[in-house]
């Protein structure tokens, strides 16, 4: 096997061998051929030249032998610049600079009115803290108001959503119990005048020395333990819910009643009712709940890692997304001074204003927070472009080159965004326009 391979290798060898002097032959007659055909043309031209124009054949001939060497090769030049011209050699547009790495654009004229350069700084960044929250009642003006008496509820006078003002009638209760506290007032009420007309006829018969000195003591101290008693249980009928008037006519009339009123005791809307008709209640009961809505809080809870930068009276604001993300500015009223264990947040609250009544109890809510200005390194928004889940500003190179890297940064505030990592200060960048650096980038990439 070998020696038919070896055999077949000498064959092409000499078909090679061949083929190359044919090749160097022919190319060797054609190139004396063209030579030839040119030098027939020449003369034929210069005899024709020579026919009418005589002075500028004769100068020819005088001119040096370099000089008609270069017109013989003339033709070939411009052929060869011809074909170079064909195949986009001489690029009559403006130069591009070539660029390999795929992060560096390269930015013409247009684009340069586009962007703009400036240098990552030193500044103080006021960090926008954003916390969810929800919208609560303002518990300064906000009641729950329970029965005074352990009683049966007999009538109900008031539903939610019901306005009311302070001293109105929302339910009546029967009690027993009320009942109990009016007769033992009665008896107070009459044991007290038994020790005071006893008290005095004592001082009558000590002055006509009647009794002696400490039976009279005995009647006085019986009359102010009665007066003791009266006035506990007159105090005990304020505390069940009777005002002084109606105490004074039942002083005097001496009829009981066993109606318990409830009243609201601040004026506002009905927001919540927990009893109905016939019910048993206690006093430690809630039974309505009256609230002002006209002013209510914000209610937010911040992670204990952000709460030293919130203080009482920063700037704040509110966005309710059930008013279209509606946007209400304000002030922090309150920031807790205790952290939630279970949570390790710390409770921010905002007063709102509510006279529309558009804002509703139980909506959820974002607060916008403004912390103190920290020093800090920050870049313009303008300069940041997001791509593949990351961050990247366009650092300058030279006047038309920029690179695009990877940077790590904060939450905006105000405009700009802290710098984490991947920038240094006085670096320069495109502090805007990174969104059309980036697209021009993608473009030179694609080749487009």
């Amino acid at each position: 096997m070998k020696p038919e391979i070896a055999g077949f290798v000498r064959k092409l060898r000499v078909w090679k061998a061949y083929i190359v002097r044919k090749t160097r032959l022919y190319s060797k007659e054609w190139l004396c051929q063209v030579i030839q055909t040119q030098n027939d043309w020449y003369q034929m031209a210069h005899d024709w030249v020579a026919s009418r124009a005589p002075a500028v054949t004769s100068r020819y001939d005088g001119s040096p032998r370099w000089f008609k060497t270069g017109l013989f090769y003339l033709p070939w030049l411009c052929a060869f610049i011809i074909m170079l011209n064909y195949f986009n050699v001489f690029d009559r547009s403006p130069a591009i600079k070539s660029v390999q790495d795929p992060n560096v654009v390269v930015v013409n004229d247009d684009l340069h009115k586009m962007i703009a350069d400036g240098k990552v700084q030193i500044a103080p960044f006021i960090e926008e803290l954003r916390a969810s929250g929800r919208i609560d009642f303002n518990e300064l003006f906000l009641s729950r108001i329970g029965a005074n008496v352990t009683g049966r509820v007999s009538e109900i006078l008031a539903v939610p959503g019901q306005m009311v003002k302070q001293g109105d009638v929302l339910a009546k209760i029967t009690s027993t119990e009320l009942t109990q506290s009016q007769l033992a007032y009665l008896k107070a009420k009459s044991a007290s005048q038994l020790a005071d007309q006893a008290a005095n006829r004592a001082k009558i018969l000590f002055k006509e020395d009647v009794i002696a000195l400490a039976e009279l003591q005995k009647r006085d101290a019986e009359s102010s333990s009665a007066r003791a008693e009266y006035r506990a249980a007159n105090d005990q009928l304020r505390v069940q819910g009777m005002d002084q008037a109606s105490i004074d006519r039942l002083a005097k009339s001496g009829v009981i009643e066993s109606i318990n009123n409830v009243i609201a005791t601040i004026p506002g809307e009905i927001v919540e009712r927990k009893i109905n008709k016939g019910q048993v209640v206690q006093p430690a009961d809630a039974l309505f709940t009256v609230a002002d809505l006209n002013s209510l809080w914000a209610i937010s809870e911040v992670p204990e890692s952000n709460a030293y930068l919130i203080r009482k009276g920063q700037k704040a604001s509110l966005v309710i997304p059930a008013l279209r993300n509606q946007e209400i500015e304000g002030t922090v009223a309150h920031v807790d001074s205790i952290v939630n264990p279970q949570t390790r947040t710390v409770v921010v609250r905002m007063e709102l204003p509510n006279k529309e009544g558009q804002i509703k109890p139980g909506m959820l809510a974002t607060m916008l927070i403004e912390s103190q200005p920290i020093e800090k390194l920050v870049v313009p928004v303008g300069a940041v472009v997001r791509e593949d889940n990351h961050d990247h500003v366009f650092v300058r190179l030279d006047d038309d080159l920029y690179r695009m890297v990877p940077v790590k940064l904060g939450p905006e505030g105000r405009g700009y965004r802290p710098v984490i990592s991947g920038l240094r200060d006085g670096q320069e960048i495109a502090t805007e326009g990174a969104y059309h650096l980036n697209t021009e980038r993608k473009r030179q990439l694609s080749g487009g």
